[in-house]
């Protein structure tokens, strides 16, 4: 877990590059209904919780850096023991105090008539406008406000600067608590994949192998980071599908793409294997072409390369092996060229790994890849996708679709795969898979 003294530093990190005469707005997320009166289970909003660690709906952080008075203000829902035998145990302002280092907290039906004056006596709003509609017209009206009274001496903020670009930079870098939060994700996702494969056998539907995955999370007391990606045969090559409802098939391989939540850091793992325990000679070639274009990947991945490093190197050992292979014709540098491979492989290799799955961070400064660094974390993910009814393609290969995902990180060596406790070659799968086959007789 985070502690309290690190949300303590991210803020004052925050304030030191906002400067003074600035007010930052970060609104967390709101309830939101699932059908009638059910409501989904509540998650915060990423910077929100980044900032302050404080898990409920309905509140709202302020950082106004210099204020004499408190730079760190939250206003949150208040205390009310009706309402709490309901839904349960809310902080309310003294909690937000004396748990969560609030300097100063105040009911959230109080900041329409606070947070105006709070605005009035700063130069810039540092407010990230566009995520949610109804929160930005709230603030406009705020702003609105202190317009009309400016004639009366009122002072009006004259700049809005998104907070986006300097917090997210921030979360780019991980610290060695997150990183820690991270490493525990990948060990359950990791668990989860293992348990998977062990269980996998033919005439089972995808989410029975699903709910494998769900036992392991939730034992560990997390939460799917996204809806989990079990497609036998045809369905792994959708990309993004999450029916999980057909049944696997002898001979067809099983492709899972599913990471666990912990303290609101992701893990996100990709595995696919046979569902029978054995890879065909056509599901073995395309696989161990994925394999070493992710090794090839992974090696890339240090200091000194920069963001696409990786995927280059991917692009060109998929290349090679689909030429060898006979699905590509001509010179590998033509064919990269032409970007020919993207018939098969049309996702990049990865993407920066944290709070969110896809997790904040600029991909490109000044219009060059951004350098890797020490303390970034990105999965590697390369994939090959080949459907049925593919023109010019043998029937051996129809339906096959393969991605090979784990999450890495960045240190000032060799890059260290937090994911790698999950088997990656057909000689591991098949050995796995043939002791769970064992176990469940």
């Amino acid at each position: 877990m985070i502690s309290q003294k690190e949300f303590s530093r991210r803020r004052n990190q925050l304030m030191r590059m906002m400067g003074k005469d600035s007010i930052a707005i970060i609104p967390t997320a709101t309830q939101q209904i699932r059908n009638r009166d059910v409501e989904y289970p509540f998650r915060p909003d990423s910077d929100f919780y980044y900032l302050t660690g404080l898990h409920e709906p309905d509140a709202i952080a302020v950082l106004i850096p210099k204020r004499p008075h408190g730079e760190y203000l939250l206003f949150c829902n208040e205390r009310d023991p009706e309402m709490e035998t309901w839904t349960g145990r809310r902080v309310g302002t003294a909690g937000a105090i004396e748990e969560f280092n609030a300097d100063d907290a105040f009911p959230i039906g109080d900041v329409d008539e606070i947070l105006p004056g709070l605005m009035e006596s700063c130069e810039r709003v540092f407010y990230t406008m566009g995520s949610r509609p109804a929160f930005d017209r709230r603030v406009m009206e705020w702003v609105n406000r202190l317009r009309e009274g400016a004639r009366t001496g009122l002072r009006t903020p004259d700049k809005f600067v998104s907070l986006e670009h300097l917090l997210h930079d921030m979360r780019l870098y991980k610290s060695r608590s997150e990183i820690r939060v991270m490493r525990a994700a990948a060990k359950v996702a990791c668990r989860a994949h293992r348990r998977a494969m062990q269980a996998c056998r033919p005439g089972l539907h995808e989410y029975q192998v699903e709910a494998e995955l769900l036992h392991e999370f939730h034992s560990a007391d997390m939460e799917p980071a996204y809806p989990s990606i079990v497609g036998g045969g045809a369905n792994g090559c959708v990309l993004h599908y999450t029916e999980n409802s057909a049944e696997l098939n002898d001979g067809d391989l099983l492709l899972i793409d599913a990471g666990s939540e912990y303290d609101c850091y992701a893990s996100d793992v990709t595995r696919t294997f046979p569902v029978n325990g054995h890879f065909s000679a056509a599901q073995k070639a395309l696989y161990e072409v994925v394999l070493a274009a992710q090794t090839a990947a992974i090696k890339k991945v240090r200091p000194g390369n920069n963001w696409n490093a990786p995927h280059a190197a991917a692009v060109r050992v998929l290349t090679r092996g689909l030429i060898k292979l006979g699905l590509l014709k001509g010179k590998p540098a033509e064919l990269i060229k032409k970007e020919a491979y993207r018939r098969f492989y049309m996702h990049r290799t990865g993407h920066w790994l944290g709070m969110d799955v896809h997790d904040v961070g600029d991909y490109k400064v000044g219009g060059a890849w951004r350098d890797l660094e020490p303390g970034m974390v990105l999965t590697v993910e390369p994939g090959l996708y080949i459907p049925a009814g593919s023109r010019g393609v043998a029937k051996k290969w129809w339906n096959i679709g393969i991605r090979i995902e784990d999450d890495v990180l960045v240190t000032k060596d060799d890059p260290d795969v937090l994911s790698k406790a999950v088997p990656r070659t057909v000689a591991e799968i098949e050995a796995l898979m043939a002791k769970g086959a064992t176990d469940q007789l």
